[in-house]
């Protein structure tokens, strides 16, 4: 196998770039499968035929035949450039994304002019969050290939998520002309119709494309979302509903196998329930231990729900001179694994084990805490750093034993309104989103969430300061004030100015659109469905009352 014939070849392009959502299979690979398998039986195969099995396997969800194929493949042809980024294919569908980078970058590495590896970077880097990179491979690989639709596919896709209509709608009708039936452009360029007040246009763009894909992909789960914003627009609630249902069901579908026997994060926060239940309050505060040289002079913590207005918080905080601020980062890998994987059982085990911790185990957590922190580009002994992430009310048992001294920001809105928007909304893969794809999944997942964290803050000794959303995003100046006076950081205009620092320091949460044109108020956006919220009320009315949001 010789480079320059890998990298033509038609399915391996199809393949590049694109998140492999089911086990359909690209018929152009098992026509390449089959090949390869002839020239195993006549004692022929090469390495290239190696890649084809293991590219199958992969596909197969069959990962350990693929992993042998592939190490016999770099064997045979060691740097590759089209087996490393078929590998880094293989990596990407085990979510092993940093893996998948460092194949990519091997693979740039011998070969700086291969656009495949350059393009399958941006797709990782893109599944993963990092945006600014992302943009600047998909770019690498337009300017190596300018007729690879796909690169331009890429760069539609970045730009209509960040808001830049006119640069999404400029890639998206390049990539067209291309590939007239790509869908990732499509639906880029629909969602640039969108951006610019044209529904009618942008389902004129999706009604086709949802039609010819006939089976379930992120694509056609993405079209049926944005073809549900253009009804909305339209003001046909009817459709617009069930478009974001028909979204949420391709959402569920494409990830029921890789998902099947596991347990759902609902379920996991009501073992995390039961195991801080079953501990003595006194378990649960601070163990004598110091923070390590590399922390933060100041920590905050910055939680709620999904959509919430957290990542409209991080970007004012972030706007603060000294503020290094991380979203939705695993910072508790380590504390993570070691105690709340598994089982429901072995949940309870693990929060009972990690309560009766001393000051030197709990130094350990704390210094693999900070290592994540330092790792993910925060600069050592930041003046102050915020540590966003929605869901990481369920760690809050771990913050209060081993950062006694940080600053909890607790978001709140209305319950209908994030419930609401959890639902409608297009999400990364992850387990807590896959509790999105039903509005009853939905109020379920949220109903244990606050259970589980009023508990903590009725039971743990943290410093709690609950920002409201509705009244942050009517009285800006005083909300920030009095959020900024708890997090001991000093208040200047400077925070008027998130939408521009978010766009600086790239965003990679599904608000990014909305926190990147300014302050928005997102109050009583679940009115026009109330009828099929009803429903779940039963289940969201106690919070509604409880943090004041009653009719």
């Amino acid at each position: 196998m010789n480079s320059d014939a890998a990298g033509s070849s038609p399915w391996l392009d199809n393949l590049t770039g694109v998140r492999p959502v089911s086990l359909v299979i690209d018929p152009q690979l098992t026509a390449a499968a089959a090949e390869a398998r002839a020239n195993f039986a006549r004692g022929i195969a090469d390495a290239y035929d190696h890649v084809m099995l293991a590219l199958e396997h992969s596909a197969r969800r069959e990962f350990a035949a693929a992993d042998a194929l592939f190490a016999k493949a770099q064997v045979l042809e060691p740097g590759n450039p089209a087996t490393l980024t078929s590998l880094a294919i293989h990596h990407r569908r085990q979510g092993r994304f940093r893996d998948a980078v460092l194949a990519c970058d091997e693979a740039i590495r011998h070969y700086p002019g291969y656009p495949d590896a350059w393009l399958e970077r941006a797709s990782i880097l893109a599944s993963g969050g990092s945006i600014a990179a992302a943009r600047d491979s998909y770019a690498r690989a337009a300017q190596l290939a300018p007729a690879n639709a796909m690169a331009h596919a890429g760069l539609a896709s970045l730009s209509a998520r960040e808001g830049d209509h006119a640069a999404a709608r400029h890639h998206a009708q390049r990539a067209l002309m291309l590939d007239p039936a790509n869908a990732i452009a499509a639906n880029a360029l629909a969602s640039a119709e969108l951006g610019a007040g044209l529904p009618d246009a942008a389902a004129a763009l999706l009604e086709p494309l949802i039609a010819r894909i006939a089976v379930p992909t992120i694509e056609r789960s993405f079209a049926h979302s944005l073809l549900a914003d253009a009804r909305h627009r339209q003001r046909d609630h009817a459709a617009a509903f069930a478009h974001y249902q028909a979204a949420n069901a391709d959402f569920a579908a494409i990830h029921a196998e890789d998902t099947a026997g596991q347990l759902d994060q609902t379920s996991f926060i009501e073992g995390l329930i039961a195991g801080f239940a079953a501990t003595p309050d006194a378990a649960w505060h601070e163990a004598p231990g110091v923070q390590p040289g590399h922390a933060a002079q100041r920590h905050i913590f910055l939680l709620g729900y999904p959509r919430s207005g957290t990542t409209l918080v991080e970007n004012i905080l972030a706007s603060l001179p000294g503020v290094a601020a991380l979203e939705e980062r695993p910072t508790f890998a380590a504390a993570d694994m070691d105690h709340i994987a598994g089982s429901h059982a072995d949940i309870v085990a693990g929060l009972a084990r990690f309560a009766g911790y001393g000051g030197a185990q709990l130094d350990h957590y704390r210094r693999a805490y900070w290592d994540n922190v330092i790792a993910s580009g925060v600069p050592t002994g930041a003046p102050a750093f915020v540590d966003m992430d929605p869901m990481k009310g369920t760690r809050l048992p771990f913050i209060a034993r081993m950062f006694p001294d940080a600053r909890i920001l607790m978001m709140r809105r209305d319950p209908r309104d994030v419930v609401w928007s959890c639902f409608k909304t297009s999400f990364a893969m992850s387990s807590q989103t896959l509790e999105y794809t039903t509005l009853e999944r939905t109020a379920r997942h949220y109903d244990a969430l606050m259970r589980l964290t009023e508990a903590a803050l009725a039971r743990l000794p943290l410093a709690i300061h609950i920002v409201d959303y509705h009244r942050l995003v009517r009285d800006f100046d005083a909300e920030t004030e009095a959020m900024c006076a708890f997090a001991g950081l000093e208040w200047s205009e400077a925070v008027r100015s998130f939408d521009r620092t978010s766009k600086a320091r790239g965003v990679s949460t599904a608000s990014v659109a909305q926190v990147g044109r300014g302050l928005y108020d997102g109050t009583r956006q679940w009115e026009p469905y109330a009828e099929y919220l009803e429903p779940v009320m039963p289940i969201l009315a106690p919070w509604i009352a409880k943090f004041g949001y009653g009719d």
